[in-house]
């Protein structure tokens, strides 16, 4: 018999991946755009590029860390409440973990048949997955989400400062901008074909998001940006 093929267990590292690769393609890419409305000379432009690299990978790494950490000590805050619980009032609680059996099409009986041999196995185990919602394959890992968000940034935002040392200047804004799109279809169809969602309704969101973003740095740039030599 084959084995199903699941992806909710990819659900951590994925998210912080492509939001970070996502970031990186769009916000060097319209860095980039923005600076080379406003030059007439590679520097400027290939300098704000690297520099958005380190400042946007930090940034993202930091915050993910901050985020999830946040989630992980809520997690922690109700095993811990739970697991007090289950020692200063057992009966309660297995009669709760009755009940939300019950709620999901069980007979009283089979749910507290089903409660009883649950708690005997593992009763915080149980009340972690069917009380309060929590599974091992999306537990929140801060050091894994920041690691592969911080890293997804990086190689996101090299590709458009290696298109600005090789885009003719004139055209830079252009370049980039076909570029960037051209990342983020390739992006989507990635993050959909891994996360085993629909193709082309990733592709439409990513891009549609970049072109704006692209779009705004580039009006800037033209409307307030100071010629730089």
């Amino acid at each position: 018999m084959q084995n199903e093929q699941h992806y909710a267990q990819r659900s951590g590292w994925l998210r912080a991946a492509v939001l970070g690769a996502n970031d990186g393609i769009l916000s060097t890419a319209s860095l980039v755009i923005g600076v080379a409305a406003a030059s007439t000379t590679r520097e400027p432009i290939v300098l704000a590029g690297v520099a958005g690299i380190v400042a946007g990978a930090l940034s993202m790494a930091a915050g993910e860390y901050v985020s999830v950490s946040s989630q992980s000590d809520i997690e922690r805050a109700d095993l811990e409440r739970e697991a007090n619980e289950l020692a200063t009032m057992p009966e309660e609680e297995l009669h709760e973990l009755k009940d939300v059996y019950i709620n999901r099409g069980l007979t009283e009986e089979t749910a507290l048949e089903v409660a009883k041999q649950l708690t005997a196995h593992n009763a915080l185990e149980a009340h972690a997955r069917d009380e309060l919602g929590m599974h091992e394959i999306t537990q929140a890992k801060p050091l894994q989400a920041a690691l592969s968000s911080g890293a997804a940034f990086t190689v996101g935002g090299v590709l458009p400062v290696f298109v600005a040392f090789l885009a003719p200047v004139e055209y830079m804004e252009y370049v980039q901008y076909v570029c960037a799109i051209l990342f983020l279809i390739i992006l989507g169809a990635m993050a959909a074909k891994t996360g085993g969602s629909n193709m082309v309704t990733a592709i439409l969101r990513i891009t549609l998001w970049g072109t704006l973003a692209m779009l705004a740095t580039a009006i800037i740039g033209h409307l307030f940006g100071v010629n730089v030599a």
